[in-house]
């Protein structure tokens, strides 16, 4: 008799709203999880659904034996999480409005001529220009900018607004020198601010423990949709991080098909 209500229920011939409130929801949930993918909020959400669990289970089971647990979770411990989701998930949550104020930007697809022209140009630059520090043991962090504007972090550095050219990311890198040091942000195939301080990625687990640059690399990748470019001084390995996922060890052939992939241009033949 059960299965036959519920059939009812779910059957979209008899009323198809269920179903679609179905759909929907899983859709939501699905896109909640899209945003929150490898970042530390899959760490504070399974924190989170445990206390809400235990809290769950003692006042159905247990309430009239562990009053005072009870109590505790019921006046304390679940008003504050309320208080707290808003705070704990703030980067996920921003992260998750830019994502819904950037579909207006599907309308402006697919790339122009133009566009396109620059946008290769740019990436064969950044490629060159990382493959050489690399070689030259050189460190670097090259941020990429897309479609969430990097203005606010671009006027804590110097404002260049130069266009991209290989020897100028060498100049601008090169050891000692007044802009070498944290980051270049680069819009449109020009170089928007050097000497930029990026926020750190408060991950730090992983295989390895990584740098500065390679946590600041991270840190802007989790908060935007910008991709960097790390060149390692200690290794002189090139990585590409995009959403708080890190590639590593990357030739000049590899780097300019990941950005091309990135930024969803598609490569010549002959990108030289």
């Amino acid at each position: 008799m059960d299965l036959t209500r519920l059939w009812e229920r779910l059957n979209p011939l008899t009323s198809p709203y269920t179903t679609l409130d179905i759909l929907a929801v899983a859709a939501l949930f699905f896109w909640l999880l899209g945003v929150i993918r490898g970042t530390r909020a899959v760490q504070l959400l399974r924190g989170v659904g445990i206390v809400l669990a235990i809290s769950f289970l003692i006042s159905t089971v247990a309430s009239d034996r562990l009053v005072t647990l009870d109590w505790l979770l019921r006046t304390v411990i679940q008003p504050a999480l309320v208080v707290a989701i808003p705070v704990l998930f703030q980067p996920e949550l921003r992260r998750a409005l830019e994502t819904l104020g950037r579909t207006g930007d599907l309308l402006n697809r697919p790339f122009g001529a133009a566009q396109r022209s620059e946008t290769l140009e740019m990436i064969s630059a950044v490629s060159r220009a990382a493959t050489q520090l690399s070689q030259q043991g050189v460190g670097a962090l090259i941020v990429i900018e897309r479609r969430t504007q990097l203005q606010e972090f671009a006027d804590r550095g110097v404002i260049l607004d130069a266009r991209l050219a290989v020897p100028l990311l060498l100049n601008i890198f090169y050891p000692n020198s007044p802009l070498h040091d944290m980051a270049v942000i680069i819009r449109n195939n020009r170089i928007l601010a050097a000497n930029v301080v990026l926020p750190l990625s408060e991950e730090v687990l992983g295989p390895r423990r990584y740098g500065t640059r390679h946590r600041a690399a991270k840190g802007i990748s989790e908060q935007s949709d910008a991709i960097a470019v790390v060149v390692s001084e200690e290794t002189g390995s090139i990585s590409v991080v995009n959403d708080g996922r890190m590639a590593s060890y990357l030739n000049e052939s590899r780097l300019r098909t990941m950005l091309a992939g990135l930024l969803k241009v598609q490569l010549l033949e002959d990108p030289r």
